[in-house]
C-alpha cells in the first residue's frame, strides 16, 4: 500500500484532532496517532504529556488498532483531544514535540483505524431509495419499511480495507441480458460502482439485550469516517432475489483512515430531518443530531483531464434517517453493540442530478447517463469537509482488472 499524498492540510486544523492507526520506516509498529495540518502525530511518544488523565490506562496509545482506546468513556478522549489542542496551539510548527513524534503525513503508512466484528450497511437516503428504484424499476418508490425505520444488512468485515488499498473487480453471476429473460453468465463483474456513504464507529459497547434511545446513542459513538461500499451492480442484482446483497458486495470497502471524534463535530449537527410519520418512541432523537457534512466523490483515470473528470456533491444531512438513529435500531433487537463496530448511512444522495451518490442512480430508464460503469484503472475519490478546519481528508481507491479463476 503507498502512503497517503499530502494534502488536505485544511481538514485537520486545531478544532480537528482526528485519531487513526500510523506506521513508518522510523516508527516500525503501528500505533495510535493524531493528525495536525499535513503531520502526523505518534501518540504513544506522547504519554508523558498525556499523564495523568483519569481512566487512560498506561500503554493504551500504543496499541496497533483504537479499539482499546475507543471503548474509554468519552470524558477521557475529551480530555486527550483537549490536552492535544492546548499543546499545539501553544506551539503550531510542533517542534517542541519529543523526538520522533512527528512525521509529514507523506512518509507514514495509514492502517485500518479499528478491529471491526460487525458491519451494518443502512440505507438513510429517501433519494437513493428513490433513485435505486427508478433504475432497477422504472418507478420511483420506497421499500415498505424505509419511512418506519432504517433499514439494513450485515456487510462484511474481511474486506474492509483503509484508504489507499486497491479495489479487484469480482468474479460472479449476473443476467447476460435482460434481468429474467436471458441466460445467467459467470465472469468479471460488467457494472462496478462506488456508494458515497458515513459510518460511525461504537467506541463505548452495550451489553447484549439492553437497548438504547436514539438520543442516548451518541455516548456509543467514538467518531465517523467516510466510507465506500463496492457494489458489483450486475451480481448484486441476480443475488438478491428475495435475500439482500452477498457477493455483489465484498470485494471491498474502503474506509478514511483518520476517526473524526464527535467531539469534533460537536458545533455542526444541525436540525434533524422531520419524520413523515410518527416514529417509535426509540427513534425520537434530539431534534438536532443530523451532521452537516458537506461530502464529495471524483472519479478520475490516468488520462482524466480537468474537463473530464466525473464528479458529484452531497451533503450528510439530507439524509431522512441520522446515525444515531440507526444506532438505537440496531440495537433495538437485543443484538448489544461492541467497540469497533461499523455502522454506515448506506449512499447518501441529494435530490439534483449532480447529487447521486452512486453511479446506479444515472442508470435511469430512457435517459442517457454522464458515463458508464466503472473502468479498470479508475479512481475513486471520496472527501468529507465541514468547516472551521474539521474534515475527513480523503477515502481512495484504483479499481484493478479481476484475476482469473484459476489464478
Amino acid at each position: 500500500m503507498a502512503p497517503p499524498l499530502p494534502g488536505y492540510s485544511s481538514h485537520f486544523g486545531l478544532d480537528n484532532i482526528p485519531f487513526g492507526i500510523a506506521s513508518s520506516d522510523l516508527h516500525h509498529s503501528t500505533a495510535c496517532a493524531t493528525r495536525f495540518k499535513d503531520n502526523v502525530i505518534f501518540l504513544d511518544n506522547l504519554e508523558g504529556v498525556l499523564k495523568g488523565i483519569l481512566d487512560l490506562p498506561e500503554g493504551v496509545l500504543a496499541h496497533g488498532t483504537l479499539n482499546a482506546f475507543a471503548a474509554l468513556p468519552s470524558a477521557t478522549h475529551r480530555v486527550v483531544r483537549e490536552r492535544l489542542q492546548n499543546l499545539i496551539r501553544k506551539d503550531e510548527r510542533l517542534q517542541s514535540l519529543p523526538t520522533g513524534s512527528v512525521e509529514p503525513i507523506g512518509a507514514v503508512t495509514m492502517h485500518l483505524p479499528v478491529d471491526t466484528g460487525d458491519f451494518t450497511d443502512m440505507s438513510c437516503s429517501m433519494h437513493h431509495a428513490q433513485n435505486a428504484s427508478e433504475a432497477m424499476t422504472g418507478k420511483r418508490s420506497l421499500p415498505p419499511a424505509f419511512l418506519h425505520m432504517p433499514i439494513g444488512y450485515a456487510g462484511r468485515c474481511s474486506s474492509l480495507d483503509v484508504s489507499g488499498t486497491p479495489v479487484e473487480r469480482p468474479l460472479g453471476q449476473y443476467w447476460t441480458g435482460k434481468p429474467g429473460e436471458s441466460e445467467v453468465g459467470f465472469g468479471p463483474c460488467k457494472k462496478m460502482d462506488y456508494e458515497l456513504e458515513l459510518a460511525a464507529i461504537i467506541g463505548k459497547p452495550l451489553p447484549r439485550k439492553q437497548r438504547l434511545l436514539a438520543s442516548q446513542a451518541e455516548e456509543h459513538i467514538f467518531g465517523y469516517v467516510l466510507l465506500n461500499d463496492w457494489s458489483a451492480r450486475d451480481i448484486q442484482g441476480f443475488e438478491m432475489i428475495p435475500l439482500g446483497p452477498l457477493n455483489g458486495k465484498n470485494a471491498g470497502t474502503t474506509l478514511s483512515p483518520w476517526v473524526v471524534t464527535t467531539d469534533a463535530l460537536r458545533a455542526y449537527h444541525t436540525a434533524s430531518p422531520p419524520p413523515d410519520q410518527k416514529v417509535m418512541p426509540y427513534l425520537a432523537d434530539t431534534g438536532n443530531d443530523a451532521l452537516d457534512i458537506r461530502l464529495e466523490v471524483r472519479v478520475s483515470s490516468p488520462t482524466t483531464t480537468a474537463e473530464s473528470e466525473f464528479a458529484c456533491q452531497s451533503n450528510s444531512s439530507w439524509m431522512h434517517w441520522t446515525l444515531a438513529q440507526c444506532v438505537a435500531h440496531q440495537a433495538v433487537g437485543g443484538c448489544g453493540l461492541r467497540t469497533g463496530d461499523l455502522i454506515a448511512t448506506g449512499t447518501v444522495s441529494g435530490a439534483e442530478s449532480n447529487e447521486h451518490g452512486c453511479l446506479m442512480e444515472y442508470m435511469k430508464q430512457g435517459r442517457q447517463p454522464p458515463r458508464g460503469y466503472l473502468e479498470d484503472g479508475e479512481t475513486v475519490t471520496l472527501s468529507g469537509y465541514c468547516g472551521g478546519g474539521v474534515g475527513f481528508g480523503e477515502c481512495v481507491a484504483t479499481l484493478t482488472p479481476a484475476r482469473d479463476l484459476e489464478t
